[in-house]
């Protein structure tokens, strides 16, 4: 098949659109019904959402009568999985592969004036019986293993007249450095005794070359070339005519671009400049036709979204997209980095698919100047390439064949997260995922390890072929936030299908529908205003850890790219940039202000401090593709101003400001202070960004209740903080990490107590050291369960406590949203209700269950859920026990040196005061 769109070719052909309405017929059914085309089945029929199988497409057409006699062929864009083709009943061809065009010429007996057109569409399940030649985990299917499946013809169909010998596909190669651009034609029957022509037009329209030949191979020298790039997509359309004895036989176009793209030295370049790629991940995902893209327009709206929020390059993932979207990636600009859909099963079968595939990528989508990488395999899905040596093997063969292939373009093996790795590669790119402020630490310590070149990138099997100075690429990264669901429905008002999806991801985190009911039963619109104001505060969360993420990334100029999961929210999976229609975050527009060749670095010495205080901080100023130049001024503005001389930096640099020492304004309340920064070169503003810090006014240690603990370490901690020691009978608060029968008994008196659950002291996974007495003899009569864990709501007092790390609870990918409720003796605390990066120092490393709904309406004051607000948790809570009371925490207050951090202080007051005023 050419290369160049439908349009291109009807130039010089004539064409019948087949697309629209068609019988569609499913599996053992005899029933008919409408159906579109393009489209995939489980976006049409709600009973076939997640369904594997057999299909019918049918429709009719008719033959023009100047078409008689003529060569009449049939063009598909692409059909998943197997299609098979009959016209009028008779076959006229098969083809495999879900992803790639494919043709067939219709024998002229085959035809009549009236024609029926049926289409028989499997798609395999993973039964193996069923469909032995192709089972579902061998066949390239990418995300339809996450998302669901993709079955039908969902690209466009044409019917096209063409002559006896025609063009069948035009390979293009632009040579940047002398303009010299080479078409290799194929044709149709053995070509020989025609002559090709290419005419080539410039960006402004201009014929600038014309040249023919006898043979297929043409080539043509442009002078004054104008490079493509994101900034200046230059495009060049090649004219090409096939001709007989001096006579026009056929014609097509194609179109083109001069660009180079390069890995050397550790960095990348674009056309021999240096080039930050600044990436999202982009799904290839649709509201209504989930693979099959709305129209031209929608592609349009989409790419010109994603250069506003400063992206320059966008990741397909593990899929083959519509054409078009290539095609609107060259006109408005936008690099593009391509990848193979994925196996499940690595065989021979699915090996050999895989690289038919690839072939397939670079026949129909080579002359794309904007794609400018491919990725072989995506995080080891596939393969095995941690204890499989011929799996290894295969990929560095395939890496050498593939840059054979096409060596213009850069090729990642493996694009690789933990534990598995590259093996021959020209990125070292590579994915992990930590919130912040949860796994603040592990985000920075992780990036401090791969931009100094971490050994864990790439096999320690002895079979790695590293050359070191692979350019490093934090190739997926980023964190959930939640759509308004409000703008996702239908025009009838009901949610869209996808919203029952998700129940089997995450532990059940990843299930949208019922998010608001969720919302309304956790009582959380006494946390925030209303769901409205919760889902602004989640996407500013998402943002926040964007924003904190790509700094620390820039701080390391070694790391010259990222890539943001993702571009568009896709079904349940809610990290996109935009919703799964289209419409931006709360964040849309500040976003380029970090997602910018320049970016301001502010790092504090502390993300809270106490009024008055002075701050130090840290700025450099990264520069990605662009440079500082000389007599720049960093500016800096907040309740006080000031200036300082940046140095001079070039590309891919890092100019530093220093230390500036910050005088904290003196304040009578707690508050969160911003802090703007700005970068002027020439009388113009270059680059902005801001820092937010928590303020805390100076505590005044008066009229705090009296403590008493037999833990010496938090007696000392509170007493250095200004508390009052007593003796046990008379203090007002017993503080303790952990409870055993003793305090359970005192509680059951009158106590009142304060329990920092930070997980310090060995407990039965809930608060208690001890198993009471009267659970024992259950416990041991089970004998085989003796290390069951405690029933929590059997003994006092009812809470249980699980450590974050290893659940659903640890905070990566799927977002934790953690909260404390704004009120009575929190209501002081500034941000909020959920945690900022202030939190850092004792954020909790423990959850504590055991809580019933209705509790988090009073008892509860603060928690997290996860996702689309599920698995609900505690971690400050208050609850009665026998005529005491306890007020139990998972934060860790006491992590740092007494009174050094203020959050911490501040919520052990707050906790103090909370369970003081119990009676």
């Amino acid at each position: 098949m050419p290369t160049q769109n439908a349009a291109a070719e009807a130039k010089g052909r004539e064409t019948i659109a087949l697309d629209g309405v068609w019988d569609f017929q499913f599996g053992d059914s005899d029933a008919w019904r409408k159906s579109a085309v393009p489209a995939v089945w489980q976006a049409e029929f709600a009973d076939l959402r997640t369904a594997f199988g057999r299909a019918r497409h049918r429709r009719t057409f008719s033959l023009p009568q100047e078409w008689a006699g003529k060569r009449v062929m049939l063009r598909f864009g692409a059909v998943n999985y197997f299609a098979e083709v009959l016209v009028n009943g008779r076959a006229v061809g098969t083809h495999e592969g879900g992803y790639l065009p494919f043709s067939f010429i219709i024998p002229h007996d085959f035809l009549r004036p009236e024609n029926e057109l049926e289409v028989v569409v499997t798609l395999p399940s993973a039964d193996a019986n069923q469909y032995p030649q192709f089972p579902f985990s061998e066949i390239p299917h990418g995300k339809q293993s996450w998302y669901g499946p993709l079955g039908g013809i969902w690209q466009s169909v044409v019917l096209e007249q063409c002559g006896e010998c025609h063009i069948e596909h035009v390979k293009v190669d632009a040579d940047l450095a002398s303009g010299v651009v080479d078409f290799d034609l194929e044709l149709s029957g053995d070509g020989g005794g025609y002559e090709a022509t290419v005419a080539i037009v410039d960006p402004d329209g201009v014929e600038v070359a014309r040249v023919s030949s006898s043979g297929a191979s043409l080539r043509a020298t442009i002078a004054n070339i104008k490079a493509w790039s994101p900034d200046t997509p230059a495009l060049y359309r090649a004219d090409l005519i096939l001709s007989a004895g001096g006579t026009p036989i056929d014609r097509t176009s194609v179109t083109f671009g001069f660009r180079t793209f390069e890995a050397r030295d550790g960095r990348l370049y674009l056309n021999g400049a240096p080039f930050y790629m600044r990436a999202a991940l982009d799904q290839d995902y649709y509201p209504a036709g989930i693979c099959t893209p709305p129209s031209l327009e929608f592609l349009e709206d989409q790419a010109r979204k994603a250069k506003a929020l400063g992206l320059n390059t966008l990741r397909i993932h593990i899929k083959i997209p519509d054409p078009r979207y290539y095609e609107v990636a060259d006109r408005l600009g936008l690099v593009i980095w391509t990848e193979i859909p994925n196996v499940q099963i690595f065989t021979e079968a699915s090996a050999r698919r895989m690289r038919e595939t690839m072939a397939g990528i670079l026949r129909r989508d080579g002359h794309h100047p904007s794609i400018v990488a491919w990725t072989i395999i995506n995080e080891d899905w596939g393969t095995r390439l941690v204890e499989n040596e011929d799996h290894r093997r295969w990929l560095a063969d395939t890496y050498d064949w593939l840059k054979a292939l096409d060596p213009t373009r850069l090729v990642s093996d493996n694009s690789a997260c933990f534990p598995n790795f590259h093996v021959k590669s020209d990125m070292n790119d590579y994915h992990y995922y930590r919130s912040v402020p949860e796994r603040l630490g592990e985000w920075d310590e992780l990036t401090k390890q791969f931009a100094g070149g971490a050994s864990w990138t790439y096999s320690s099997l002895g079979d790695a072929q590293w050359r070191g100075d692979e350019p490093l690429i934090v190739s997926e990264f980023g964190v959930w936030g939640l759509p308004d669901p409000s703008k996702l429905l239908l025009d009838d008002g009901s949610e869209p299908f996808w919203m029952e999806t998700g129940a089997t991801w995450g532990d059940g985190v990843a299930y949208p529908h019922g998010i608001q009911t969720r919302f309304n039963t956790l009582h959380l619109d006494g946390v925030f205003k209303d769901f409205g104001a919760f889902i602004e505060a989640v996407q500013w969360y998402q943002f926040d850890n964007l924003k904190y993420q790509i700094e620390v990334m820039r701080s390391y100029p070694s790391i010259v790219g990222y890539v943001i999961t993702e571009f568009t929210d896709v079904h349940w999976e809610a990290n996109g940039l935009l919703d799964m229609n289209r419409n931006p975050r709360v964040f849309h527009d500040v976003f380029p202000q970090v997602n910018a060749d320049l970016v301001i670095i502010a790092r504090p010495a502390a993300w809270a401090v106490y009024a008055g205080d002075v701050l130090d901080v840290d700025v450099s100023v990264a520069t990605g593709g662009g440079e500082i130049p000389d007599g720049a001024i960093l500016k800096w503005s907040y309740a006080e101003r000031g200036e300082r001389a940046l140095p001079a930096a070039g590309p891919n640099g890092l100019s530093k400001a220093g230390t500036l020492k910050l005088p904290i304004p003196e304040s009578a309340t707690n508050e969160r202070l911003r802090i703007v920064f700005e970068v002027i070169s020439n009388g113009v503003s270059i680059s902005t960004n801001f820092l937010d810090i928590s303020v805390y006014a100076k505590r005044q240690a008066t009229r705090l209740p009296s403590v008493t603990s037999r833990d010496p370490e938090l007696l000392a901690f509170a007493q250095a903080i200004g508390y009052p020691i007593a003796q046990a009978e008379a203090a007002d608060i017993h503080l303790a990490h952990a409870l055993d029968s003793d305090d359970i008994e005192k509680m059951r008196e009158g106590a009142r107590y304060l329990v920092i659950a930070d997980g310090s002291v060995a407990t039965h996974r809930n608060l208690r050291t001890d198993v009471p007495a009267g659970e024992r003899l259950y416990r041991e009569m089970i004998v085989n369960e003796r290390n069951m864990p405690v029933g929590i709501d059997q003994q006092l007092p009812g809470i249980g406590l699980i450590e974050r790390e290893g659940t659903m609870w640890r905070g990566d990918w799927i977002a934790n949203f953690s909260w404390i409720r704004r009120k009575g003796a929190f209501a002081s605390i500034p941000g909020g209700p959920l945690l900022d990066l202030s939190f850092e120092k004792v954020v909790p490393h423990h959850v504590m269950t055991g809580f019933r709904t209705f509790e988090f309406a009073g008892p509860v004051h603060g928690g997290v859920v996860i996702g689309w607000l599920h698995k609900p948790a505690v971690t400050i809570a208050e609850r009665s026990v026998g005529r005491g009371s306890l007020l139990a925490t998972t934060f860790r207050l006491t992590s740092s040196a007494p009174g050094s951090d203020p959050v911490a202080v501040a919520l052990f007051d707050a906790m103090t005061a909370t369970i003081a005023q119990r009676r």
